[in-house]
């Protein structure tokens, strides 16, 4: 086969449409999106001495919350001023102001590749979807190091500027900060992990029917 053939072959595969399985399962991986607006994308939790029960914050794809009714936010607030720290609001997070439409316009681009999508949408939608989400997490890993790289140098306690642990344990002055994604990112995660599975079964199916198009040219 030449390369104008499989070029040729390529492109005819791209607007196949999409097996009917396929649009049943895209239709469904909609509620892992929906669901990711009901549940916290990330947590970040804080133990001491004085704190023995610990306070955390949740970060919600449209808020940030925290435990004890919300004190536990104000505390944190209250602790990162000694530090030079600016104040973990909502007013500070304005990232999370894209992250509601960005994921509604993921809704509804799965289900019009669901509804008219051939193999061409499919791999444009998985495309702009792990953008998305390698886009969101790039941003919350540099608010992590935007908070910690700009303390005040006026603050009663000095320390040397750091990035707060994006997932897992790390220590800070006397706190034990802890950082782990939650529900919301379990769910995102899902969908991608759909999306990437419908791809590749395109791809794979795709690649049989080409190499079983090659054998009946041949022996033609």
């Amino acid at each position: 086969m030449t390369l104008r053939q499989s070029l040729d072959s390529f492109y005819a595969f791209l607007d196949r449409p999409l097996f009917l399985g396929a649009r049943l399962a895209l239709a469904v991986l909609v509620i892992p999106l929906a669901l990711a607006f009901t549940a916290p994308l990330w947590r970040i939790s804080m133990v001491a001495p004085q704190y023995p029960s610990g306070l955390y914050m949740e970060v919600y794809t449209h808020k940030v919350d925290g435990g004890h009714d919300g004190h536990d936010v104000t505390e944190i607030n209250e602790l990162n001023h000694y530090i030079g720290m600016k104040p973990i609001d909502r007013a500070a997070l304005t990232d999370l102001d894209w992250i509601p439409f960005a994921l509604g316009l993921l809704a509804l681009l799965t289900l019009r590749c669901a509804a008219i999508g051939n193999v061409r949408t499919l791999i444009d939608l998985i495309v702009v979807s792990g953008y998305v989400a390698s886009f969101a997490l790039a941003r919350f890993i540099y608010k992590l190091w935007y908070f910690g790289h700009s303390l005040s140098p006026d603050a009663p306690i000095k320390l040397t500027p750091f990035t707060p642990a994006v997932i897992g344990k790390k220590q800070v002055a006397n706190f034990a900060v802890e950082s782990w994604p939650q529900a919301g990112t379990y769910w995102i995660t899902a969908f991608l992990a759909g999306l990437a599975a419908l791809t590749a079964w395109h791809l794979i199916a795709g690649r049989r029917a080409a190499a079983r198009a090659q054998v009946v040219a041949i022996a033609v």
